[in-house]
């Protein structure tokens, strides 16, 4: 760039607007609203995967970008007090983890952007209008496509003894999606003569309660209740001594036997690009919503031996990770 371009240059900036100059300067504002609590595990590897997926954007907390986090710990009316928070920070932009999330936070907002992650049916639960074209502030990442809970059930019936009833877990207050998976594993029960029963669980009590289910084998549904009841989950399964898949490998890693599901840090990945894209001036109508593509086989081999199930050969050689 010779002499004259570089004043010509010079004469054009002094011209904008200041209030364009310090929009161009200005440190942007992310929202991020989670289900977990904020020192659960779980939620902290997201939110390290977040901070460096965005970093790799350019979007940096000590500079370029300010996040304002906030974990709901489980707890509805916690996350409902938390989105009004957020709102009234007035970010550019928000980040929704976990379906309460974006319940909430859509109520308070639809002029904000929001780009959620860990989310299933979005279309029927009215988040978006369709995932080519969601339209509104809304758009995302998935965390279930259509044949995955009949995989569950299929797993299930890879274990020797192979279990002929099998109960199905969440809770039916913070997993209105639950229905749409039940059809699925109902219609996978029948191809494969094994009875599908609901066991909806509400409280503490009700999954101590699932100790008690001393046969068949247990489908615990994509729900940030039984995530952020785990350990007491865990427990009454083990206790009673049945086979159980779970939607998070983080189960397994804590004592579950299997877990077919996606990677939820490799949607916070994916979010990150997103918002990148609506920072830059994207908007959040014209951005697709996108279904999962990777998933995970994770077994726990200890807890095989504990419970009495042996696994076939087939399916350990299909696993990504085998905890011995």
């Amino acid at each position: 760039m010779n002499r004259r371009e570089v004043l010509a240059l010079l004469g054009v900036t002094t011209m904008l607007p200041a209030s364009v100059l310090a929009q161009a300067n200005a440190t942007r504002r992310l929202g991020v609203l989670s289900v977990t609590a904020a020192d659960d595990a779980i939620g902290q590897t997201r939110s390290a995967v977040l901070v460096e997926a965005l970093a790799g954007h350019g979007w940096k907390e000590d500079g370029s970008l300010e996040i304002d986090w906030r974990n709901g710990g489980g707890d509805r009316a916690r996350i409902a007090q938390l989105a009004d928070e957020l709102v009234a920070l007035k970010p550019d932009i928000l980040l929704a983890v976990g379906t309460p999330s974006v319940e909430e936070l859509r109520q308070r907002t639809t002029t904000i952007p929001i780009v959620f992650a860990v989310v299933t049916d979005p279309v029927s639960q009215g988040f978006v209008q369709n995932l080519a074209h969601p339209g509104g502030n809304i758009t995302g990442f998935t965390d279930y496509d259509g044949p995955l809970a009949g995989k569950w059930l299929e797993m299930l019936t890879q274990v020797v003894p192979k279990p002929s009833r099998v109960s199905v877990v969440y809770n039916p207050a913070t997993a209105p999606f639950a229905p749409l998976m039940l059809r699925t594993i109902e219609d996978a029960g029948r191809a494969l003569d094994v009875t599908v029963v609901p066991a909806p669980v509400h409280d503490t009590a009700s999954i101590a309660a699932l100790a008690l289910r001393k046969d068949g084998g247990l489908l615990v549904l994509l729900d940030f209740f039984t995530m952020s009841n785990r350990a007491l989950l865990l427990a009454a399964i083990n206790e009673a001594r049945v086979p159980a898949v779970f939607w998070s490998r983080t189960f397994v890693d804590e004592g579950g036997l299997m877990s077919y599901s996606t990677d939820s840090a490799e949607q916070l990945r994916r979010a990150a690009t997103y918002i990148d894209r609506i920072l830059k001036g994207a908007r959040a109508a014209d951005l697709p919503v996108q279904n999962p593509t990777t998933f995970e086989l994770a077994i726990n081999l200890k807890t095989a031996k504990a419970i009495g199930v042996t696994l076939p050969p087939s399916l350990l050689a299909t696993a990504n990770e085998v905890i011995e």
